[in-house]
């Protein structure tokens, strides 16, 4: 299975990564946002050369000319909430694919918040089969939310190939989803960070993307683990 980590060559793309980690520069939420969102354009760039293509004859006003076109059937998939403006960015590339969301997230279940456990309540897609999909999600921490959204979109079809494509990823979650992607995969990854604390968050990371994205969310699941 191919890991791809961006992180490992210059590009433009350091400067976004610099500022999504910069605390003074994570007080613009609109920023952000924006900066997740070009990564994902990027990404989506750069994993276009993967696809496969097929020659069309255009016609403009003066002629006509031959251009190799990307053939594959697509379904971009991501998990609410934090993925959405990552999954804008791959949606302005590829703009003719269908689209996949998925509730999955992350739950403390001990009072010390040392051990997460992860809840998939929602899932809207099209079906993936003999698709070409793409998983969408700027944090792969514990991999678990991860592995149950793959879970749960191929419960639809068994797809062509899948790219798993992250901001920040942990080597503990890069192992996990290993274990629920089939053969032939690829993971795309902005950058592949030293590990997580023991609040199952990435080091050095750049916090909670979806609290950085949209605002502080109620920590209410917590109460159960609390009790």
């Amino acid at each position: 299975m191919e890991v791809v980590d961006f992180s490992k060559t210059n590009s433009v793309l350091n400067q976004y990564m610099a500022e999504l980690r910069d605390k003074n520069y994570q007080k613009n939420r609109l920023l952000f946002r924006h900066n997740i969102k070009r990564i994902g354009e990027m990404m989506a760039y750069e994993l276009s050369k993967t696809l496969e293509y097929k020659t069309k004859t255009i016609t403009t006003p003066l002629g006509t000319i031959d251009i190799p076109l990307p053939k594959d059937d697509m379904v971009v998939a991501t998990v609410l909430r934090a993925g959405l403006p990552f999954h804008e960015g791959f949606l302005n590339v590829f703009d003719k694919a269908d689209n996949g969301f998925v509730s999955a997230f992350r739950m403390y279940i001990n009072r010390e918040h040392t051990e997460v456990g992860v809840h998939t309540e929602y899932i809207a897609t099209q079906s993936v089969k003999n698709k070409t999909l793409l998983v969408v999600d700027p944090m792969l921490a514990t991999g678990g939310s991860l592995a149950a959204a793959i879970e749960s979109l191929l419960e639809s079809g068994k797809p062509k190939k899948i790219h798993l494509c992250c901001v920040i990823a942990a080597p503990e979650g890069i192992e996990v989803v290993k274990e629920a992607l089939p053969d032939g995969s690829t993971i795309w990854c902005a950058a592949i960070d030293q590990g997580m604390n023991e609040q199952k968050y990435i080091v050095p990371g750049f916090g909670d993307c979806g609290d950085l994205c949209y605002g502080e969310k109620l920590q209410s699941f917590r109460k159960h683990a609390d009790k």
